[in-house]
């Protein structure tokens, strides 16, 4: 028996740190998917995909929380359900070993509380975005007192691709006269074309 441990987390600036410090360390082996959105199936993921290579019937896989199983209760559920049957136990933190019957009964009720939230947070988002829209038009500024949504805008893209057709400049001497990355001169170009 091998007690393992998963991590997630959906960002790249984001560490796993915490939840190995919550799971207590001590595991045979650990896998983690680091930047990789809850979004993405579980099967999917590079690390849960390496796991599930090498995990054996006995073996105890213990992960920080329930929604680091799966993309939504089904995925969730699904995934619990294919480790069970491999005879793995899975440890949720807070919750305990999850087994059949009840244990996933319980598992199924959390999982969906975890994507009726994901769906909360998406809603609440796109609240904000609606919000920061309107106050823009209206007022010129976002209700954060931004003067754009998303990135600033660091030039005009008219005047950036206007200077760079009278002056038949590179990208490179274009983002260099305008201190633009040259990403951001390419797309100004491609806005004004």
């Amino acid at each position: 028996m091998h007690r393992i441990a998963y991590y997630r987390v959906s960002t790249g600036d984001q560490s796993i740190e915490s939840q190995r410090l919550a799971l207590g360390g001590d595991f045979d082996q650990e896998f983690s998917d680091v930047g990789v959105s809850g979004g993405t199936r579980a099967a999917d993921r590079p690390g849960f995909a390496d796991l599930l290579n090498k995990v054996r019937s006995g073996d105890v896989v213990h992960v920080y929380a329930v929604d680091r199983l799966g993309r939504d209760a089904l995925d969730v559920q699904a995934t619990v359900r294919r480790l069970i049957e491999a005879g793995v136990t899975v440890d949720v933190y807070g919750i305990g070993p999850i087994g059949r019957g009840v244990g996933e009964l319980i598992l199924a009720v959390l999982a969906q509380v975890a994507d009726m939230e994901r769906q909360r947070i998406r809603e609440r988002t796109e609240a904000g975005r609606q919000v920061a829209k309107a106050t823009l038009a209206a007022t010129g500024k976002t209700h954060r007192g931004k003067e754009s949504l998303g990135r600033p805008v660091a030039q005009d893209a008219a005047a950036v691709a206007v200077w760079r057709k009278e002056n038949a400049a590179s990208i490179a001497q274009t983002a260099r006269h305008f201190a633009l990355s040259p990403a951001t001169v390419k797309r100004y170009c491609a806005a004004v074309a």
